[in-house]
């Protein structure tokens, strides 16, 4: 179906995640500059390569008309490039150049529309989907996928809680708003890197408890207490949501504090300990080495759970990690056949942690930084805080983020 909107020759970030996850064809050229093309690209099961050029390079300085230099570039160098048969997706910072684009792509026979916002707008879109729902117990999965970052509400009998929950908070209280549910708590299931988490601020907002692992309140770079307002949760610690509970177990190896949640006896949030396809680095807090030993035990406490339990992750390195749904999760009986690096815990604690210190990405500096906001010790404005979560999330082993490309 075509929207209003695509015949306006526009496209939301909404509708385009629509797309995304539909059987229409699409095509995208991308105009940034190239360090901000190697930072973030949009990505799709079956979205083949995208074209990228950066602005300039198409633009003649003679030229009034901005779409006419365009349909000539694209006609000198992109015949047989772009598909005849796909919806081409024009994208660049903010939505405003890629007008030009698209319209310029257009006047040369090719179905192009504009991505309303440019990358600004997908970077802040999030997509709630009901992942599962058993008795009186729902659980809905939060995708931000310009990052590949996940977070969760668990909702019974009117009362909710929310799962890690990201930067932009709104999202949230109009979920519960719009369903008829009251925010009871949040948790984070660890010290975030890659991310700025909205639970602190959530929990102010609502006035409701704020829950974290006491060894995550310390930055364990600066070693400097947190600042914000939270409440211990240990291991077995239970929160109750309506007609069932949450229950915490103390998962130490990606961070001191790293927990997984067990909802209802069968959902388990795995926060950053384990993903679809790879496992946690251990190495974000500058202790790569010890921590990995530590990563290897909570794994094998993970391991002993049963196979029908389902397992929701913190993150996803690629958007093939999705079921046939779009959803990200997978039965613990599923990771155990399919994962490499849950599949190395058997080996041993040495070979595991030889496989894990081998398979280390590069450490991201800003996810130093984003460690201290998260604790309360730095304060960046939006503008800093959209700079610092740049580009996808880094928290699985290499493996994972190579596939990615």
């Amino acid at each position: 179906m075509v929207t209003i909107a695509e015949v306006e020759h526009v496209i939301s970030p909404q509708r385009l995640d629509e797309l995304l996850h539909g059987n229409r064809k699409l095509f995208i050229v991308d105009v940034r500059n190239n360090e901000e093309f190697q930072q973030r690209r949009i990505e799709g099961r079956g979205l083949p390569d995208p074209i990228h050029v950066q602005y300039f390079e198409l633009m003649d300085a003679d030229e009034d008309d901005l779409a006419a230099p365009v349909a000539t570039y694209a006609k000198e160098h992109w015949k047989g490039r772009i598909p005849s048969d796909s919806l081409v997706i024009c994208v660049c910072g903010k939505g405003d150049t890629s007008e030009f684009v698209a319209e310029g792509l257009r006047r040369v026979g090719y179905d192009a529309v504009n991505l309303a916002g440019g990358m600004a707008a997908w970077g802040d879109y999030y997509a709630i989907r009901l992942a599962a729902e058993a008795g009186a117990v729902t659980v809905h999965q939060v995708v931000r996928p310009a990052r590949g970052c996940l977070s969760y509400i668990v909702a019974s009998q009117g009362e909710m809680v929310v799962i890690d929950p990201l930067r932009h908070v709104a999202q949230y209280t109009t979920f519960a708003q719009e369903h008829g549910l009251r925010i009871v708590a949040v948790i984070d299931t660890h010290g975030h890197a890659d991310h700025i988490s909205g639970g602190a601020r959530l929990a102010r907002d609502l006035d409701v408890p704020y829950y974290m692992h006491p060894y995550d309140a310390i930055h364990p770079i600066d070693v400097l207490p947190a600042t914000i307002s939270f409440r211990w949760m240990g291991d077995g610690f239970e929160i109750p949501v309506g007609a069932t509970a949450i229950r915490a177990i103390h998962t130490p190896g990606h961070t001191l504090g790293n927990m997984v949640l067990l909802a209802d006896g069968r959902y388990l949030f795995s926060g950053d300990t384990t993903f679809i396809h790879s496992i946690a680095r251990p190495d974000l807090g500058g202790r790569g080495e010890g921590w990995a030993g530590l990563h290897h035990e909570s794994l094998t406490r993970i391991m002993k759970l049963g196979d029908e339990i389902t397992v929701f992750p913190g993150h996803y390195s690629r958007p093939q990690e999705a079921d046939a749904e779009g959803l990200f999760r997978a039965t613990l009986g599923e990771l155990r056949r399919g994962n490499e690096g849950l599949g190395m815990v058997a080996r041993g604690r040495d070979a595991f942690v030889h496989y894990i210190l081998s398979e280390l990405p590069e450490f991201p500096e800003q996810y130093v930084d984003i460690k201290r906001v998260n604790a309360g010790l730095l304060t960046p404005d939006e503008e800093k805080a959209s700079e610092l979560e740049l580009g996808r999330n880094l928290c699985a082993l290499s493996g994972a983020c190579k596939e990615s490309g």
